[in-house]
């Protein structure tokens, strides 16, 4: 039965690729699945503190828009990959980067000046932020709608393209 199948298989590529990428989606649906296992729903709860440039920042603050609340570490390449992208977005939109288990305040601002990244950033090195938003790993995004709700969370890697769309989405939404 096993070499029947062989041998059809061998004869329709095509069958055998489509296999392969059900196979390559469920592994990869299963580490999302295990990455946010932790990460909340529902409201998001208030970040407060001051980010690099001493500017105080409260999340709620931002109430009647969106805003994208982003985890990422300087360690970690995936987060290095979308950190050009989270600092465009952070030009048209309300962005909050939160840097967790990455150094100290100076550790981080060489990190930001050697990628040449300017986007808002609170650090967060022993991972309060982190903890208290669920998170196990690294980059993770969160987007929040104008109450306050999370709408939209993403482990991983992510495009621009889609953390804009979902912005403008909300903003749209009214």
């Amino acid at each position: 039965m096993f070499m029947q199948l062989t041998n059809w298989l061998s004869r329709h590529s095509w069958v055998k690729i489509i296999l392969q990428l059900m196979i390559v989606l469920i592994v990869y649906s299963g580490i999302r699945t295990w990455q946010q296992r932790d990460v909340i729903n529902g409201k998001a709860p208030n970040i407060q503190g001051y980010l690099l440039d001493n500017q105080n920042i409260e999340l709620d603050q931002h109430l009647g828009e969106p805003v994208l609340v982003y985890f990422w570490a300087s360690w970690c390449p995936v987060c290095k990959m979308t950190g050009g992208s989270i600092d465009s977005i952070a030009k048209d939109y309300q962005v909050i980067t939160i840097a967790s288990w990455s150094g100290d305040a100076a550790a981080v601002r060489e990190y930001l000046q050697d990628n040449r990244l300017t986007m808002p950033v609170l650090v967060d090195n022993e991972g309060r932020w982190a903890k208290q938003y669920g998170i196990k790993g690294v980059p993770t995004s969160f987007v929040i709608d104008r109450a306050g709700e999370i709408q939209f969370i993403e482990s991983g890697y992510t495009t621009e393209v889609g953390l804009r769309s979902r912005l403008w989405w909300l903003t749209k939404k009214g």
